[in-house]
């Protein structure tokens, strides 16, 4: 039988600016990317998002980014490998201590926005942050973009790894997503993404924005919990799954 874990960014609110549809969300999702304070998120809705995924039995993990609030971590920045290694354990750290107040463990970490856009080419900032979840604790999953730089470092290291796709985004013919300033970069019509969604765990190919059939794995399935249809996308994509006999569940049950 064909398994796959449904995801989505989440906790992404910030003060009194409310982003997301959190509450909704998180009752079809399998795992929750939570947002660590530094692109967005800060420790009450840290707390209050830890707080409804365990009561929707959904596995958490940390969401690190690029300290950039203004520009929602999604800006490019300079940084040395140590920086991104000492970044990630920052706010995997921040993550994990709510998580421990509430009796869980971190399922994973998922790199964010520009950060994990640049880790998915650059082999020393994967590395890096490979290294700094082995080095705070080797049984959490990686997750990054499927036949990425940042997936290697992760199989590199040894870590447990989750080939992420993604749902409402489009493909570059290397298996790069492409950048959200091109036109068609977000995929707005449900219907072509559950089809997306579908061949990518059963076939193991995707539609690049050329035309172009790319191979990719998919262990994981990303709908952003921003985008305007999130609530339309996960609920028929999970259907969709379903009817297909493929299995959704929080990747912990299946990544070795």
């Amino acid at each position: 039988m064909y398994k796959v874990d449904l995801n989505s960014d989440i906790g992404e609110s910030y003060g009194a600016y409310k982003l997301g549809m959190d509450e909704e969300v998180v009752e079809y999702i399998t795992s929750a990317n939570i947002a660590c304070g530094w692109h967005a998120g800060d420790p009450l809705v840290m707390e209050k998002t830890v707080e409804a995924a365990a009561e929707n039995n959904v596995a958490i993990g940390a969401h690190p980014g690029f300290p950039d609030l203004m520009g929602f971590g999604r800006r490019n920045m300079v940084i040395t490998p140590q920086e991104a290694k000492s970044y990630t354990i920052y706010q995997l750290g921040a993550l994990w201590a709510f998580a421990k107040a509430r009796g869980l463990e971190l399922q994973h970490v998922k790199p964010h926005g520009a950060l994990y856009n640049m880790a998915a080419k650059d082999a020393a900032l994967a590395g890096a942050i490979a290294e700094a979840i082995w080095q705070v604790d080797k049984n959490i999953i990686l997750v990054g973009l499927a036949n990425s730089r940042l997936t290697e470092a992760g199989e590199e290291k040894g870590l447990k790894v989750a080939h992420e796709v993604f749902a409402d985004r489009a493909y570059n013919p290397d298996g790069s997503l492409v950048a959200r300033s091109n036109p068609g970069a977000v995929i707005h019509d449900t219907d072509r993404a559950v089809a997306r969604v579908v061949r990518m765990v059963k076939e193991g190919k995707v539609e690049a924005i050329n035309g172009e059939d790319v191979e990719i794995k998919a262990h994981t399935i990303c709908v952003h919990g921003d985008n305007q249809h999130a609530l339309e996308f996960v609920n028929k994509i999970k259907e969709a799954l379903l009817k297909e006999e493929i299995k959704v569940e929080s990747m912990r049950n299946f990544i070795r």
